[in-house]
């Protein structure tokens, strides 16, 4: 299927599920329809080290289509949301660097599919949400550390790695909710398809299944929004996951975890801040990647005269053991983000990557460069 074809039938299914009436929904108005459009392009140059020196270009192309109920006059708190990806072009990871954490998050190879297809509904200070999610969305974020290009800068490798998660490119059918206890503290609660559908048997992840041989992925999150310094902005997020499916065999199988995340300004200026982020996941020692450790640096607005601007350097280690001897492996980030005008960013980024432990040699250290660009509509 094509992107063309995915995004046509993305825009048709959307109405269906709202009204099945096109035209009831365009006389509507136009504050309740929304429509955005994105694009992100890397240039990523493997240097030194890692499989081989070599350049590539990889993109991911997304339209995302909301629908607010309470803006249309139908009902209040509800939202219908709908995400059509694509990705296309090289594979650093994969054929260059040979790291296992990921140095670009939009590394997929070529797909077009379904990303997000779900409604909202809040009442109160609750928010339930209903159909195909993201984990990362919503659970084990990081505010400070989502400008790096890294993947496990975004959900964190302990997660990622060691159990069929729902997140990008391949997510899930799930329910979460979400109870904003007060303006300062809250908690969330997922349960989600525990074994999403491969991309062989569902291309367009469009088509799903639920079987009692999934199993399931429940996950808890709770976060407080608080500082430890006065007068500067702080956040601090603690959740718990377990996972269960059977295996082909039908043995069941289980494996759980915990995370830490905190997001905490130092410095306060008059456009943004100096803050600082880190990262803590820990699983049990069954999984090869038993633990996963990050700190970061996220430095917003450096210049007085670029206030959307943002640059950082960030550390993040993947703690392994029992891959053929290879051992951990350390991935140092440093980048600059430069928002060139209102809808379009350049980030030159580079990184180091100690004992890159993504394939079963023993490689040498890589040293890659790489430019993004992004643009929004």
């Amino acid at each position: 299927m094509t992107t063309t074809k995915l995004i046509r039938y993305s825009t048709v299914l959307f109405f269906f599920i709202t009204t099945g009436n096109y035209s009831r929904i365009a006389a509507q108005t136009e504050s309740s329809l929304s429509f955005n459009a994105s694009y992100t392009g890397d240039w990523v140059a493997n240097l030194h080290g890692g499989i081989k020196t070599g350049s590539t270009y990889l993109g991911l192309a997304n339209l995302k289509i909301g629908f607010d109920t309470e803006k249309a006059n139908w009902w209040k708190g509800g939202l219908f949301f709908i995400n059509a990806g694509n990705t296309h072009g090289g594979e650093p990871s994969a054929r260059l660097v040979g790291d296992f954490q990921g140095v670009s998050n939009i590394e997929a190879g070529n797909l077009t599919f379904m990303y997000e297809l779900w409604y909202k509904q809040q009442i109160g200070r609750v928010e339930l949400t209903a159909g195909l999610q993201d984990l990362n969305v919503n659970f084990a974020a990081t505010s400070y550390g989502s400008v790096f290009n890294n993947s496990s800068f975004g959900v964190q490798s302990s997660i990622a790695d060691n159990i069929p998660s729902p997140i990008f490119p391949l997510t899930a059918l799930g329910v979460s909710l979400q109870w904003n206890i007060s303006s300062s503290f809250s908690w969330k609660i997922a349960l989600f398809d525990g074994t999403p559908d491969d991309y062989q048997s569902n291309p367009n992840n469009i088509h799903w299944e639920l079987s009692k041989n999934d199993g399931y992925l429940a996950i808890s999150e709770w976060q407080l929004a608080a500082s430890l310094f006065r007068g500067l902005k702080g956040k601090y997020k603690f959740g718990i996951y377990a996972h269960r499916h059977n295996d082909s065999t039908q043995i069941a199988l289980h494996n759980h975890g915990i995370y830490l995340i905190a997001d905490q300004q130092i410095i306060k200026t008059q456009n943004g801040g100096i803050g600082l982020f880190s990262q803590l996941g820990l699983t049990p020692r069954k999984n090869s990647n038993n633990y996963y450790c990050s700190l970061g640096v996220n430095w917003q607005a450096p210049f007085a005269n670029r206030p959307d601007d943002e640059c950082g350097i960030a550390f993040a280690y993947a703690g392994m053991h029992d891959n053929n001897g290879i051992g951990g492996e350390l991935s140092i980030e440093a980048l600059y983000k430069a928002q060139l005008t209102k809808n379009v960013y350049l980030k030159p980024d580079i990184q180091y990557v100690v004992n890159p432990a993504g394939t079963d040699a023993k490689l040498p250290n890589a040293l890659v460069g790489m430019v993004r660009v992004g643009i929004q509509f």
